[in-house]
């Protein structure tokens, strides 16, 4: 795979792979979805990325919520409970063998549509729910040397234009950005918030380290992250000053460390925003800390 926060490393067992629609299992190949499904003719619909460490869907319980309190915003009823989709989860990974490395995209859409028109009436009854698990480890070259961001003019809106607390198949604004940082010949887009505060970034959450105390913003123009908020509990736990609260990209060009925290990578160094070198580029003693910590904590959940 190209540049990008999610670069991961090729694995030749996701050719094999066996995928999830509607409880149905099918070889790659042959996993399809109608052209007159919500997600493909509206993006409408929400999702989930998780990771399976260990034979253990980790922190699932946080991402059925935020999977269940989006479909309910939407209207959009998923048809099956937390506890059957847990179930179909770990039929998909027993069925190919998944113990560890995993990441999974499941994806739920309002179904197919009558006929190509965004009103939900349109729509046969039954939602499409789509699960792919695959093999999938972050490239260490990203994780071990840092990224670059570059901040893009499209902003993190209003939530009466589009929540943006809702994980939904509707992410243009986020393509947007990130078209704009791979034109510009960064890693991913950091966006800031309708008054020019930052916000996040097109795929991940942003954290800055200045003066021995962590910042992230406010969190109110951004998706509630589950890796984010599991970081700000260890600050919090761990006697590390944590902050959320609204900053400008002067304080980021004059921050001691940055990173960004994902579902997929975890927590992954930020090197350059902007074209500014972060720091001296080499210290992330708080960083190095928190990888630390985040990684036992994962080792907690897979123990529980």
């Amino acid at each position: 795979m190209g540049k990008g926060t999610h670069e991961y490393i090729e694995d030749e067992r996701n050719r094999s792979i066996l995928i999830n629609i509607n409880g149905k299992l099918k070889p790659r190949e042959q996993a399809m979805v109608s052209v007159f499904d919500s997600g493909f003719i509206l993006g409408d619909g929400v999702w989930e990325g998780l990771r399976l460490h260990q034979g253990v869907v980790v922190f699932l319980a946080d991402h059925l919520k935020r999977l269940y309190q989006g479909a309910k915003a939407l209207d959009l009823d998923i048809g099956i409970s937390p506890e059957a989709m847990t179930q179909r989860l770990y039929d998909t990974l027993a069925a190919n063998d998944m113990h560890d490395g995993v990441h999974i995209r499941l994806m739920v859409t309002r179904g197919v549509k009558i006929t190509p028109y965004q009103d939900p009436r349109c729509t046969l009854p039954g939602s499409t729910i789509v699960i792919i698990a695959e093999y999938k480890n972050p490239s260490p070259r990203k994780i071990e040397g840092g990224i670059k961001l570059f901040t893009t003019h499209v902003r993190r809106g209003y939530p009466d234009v589009q929540d943006q607390k809702m994980n939904s198949h509707s992410k243009i604004n986020c393509i947007q950005g990130c078209i704009q940082a791979a034109k510009a010949g960064a890693d991913e887009a950091l966006m800031l918030d309708p008054h020019g505060f930052v916000s996040t970034c097109n795929s991940t959450h942003f954290f800055i380290v200045t003066d021995g105390e962590v910042w992230t913003s406010t969190g109110d123009f951004c998706l509630g992250g589950i890796t984010r908020s599991k970081i700000i509990l260890l600050c919090e736990t761990h006697g590390i000053p944590i902050k959320q609260k609204n900053f400008s990209l002067f304080d980021v060009y004059g921050a001691d460390e940055a990173f960004v925290t994902g579902t997929f990578a975890g927590i992954t160094p930020v090197n350059e925003v902007d074209g500014r070198l972060i720091g001296d580029g080499q210290t992330r003693d708080l960083i190095k800390r928190l990888q630390d910590l985040y990684i036992a904590l994962i080792h907690s959940e897979v123990s529980a």
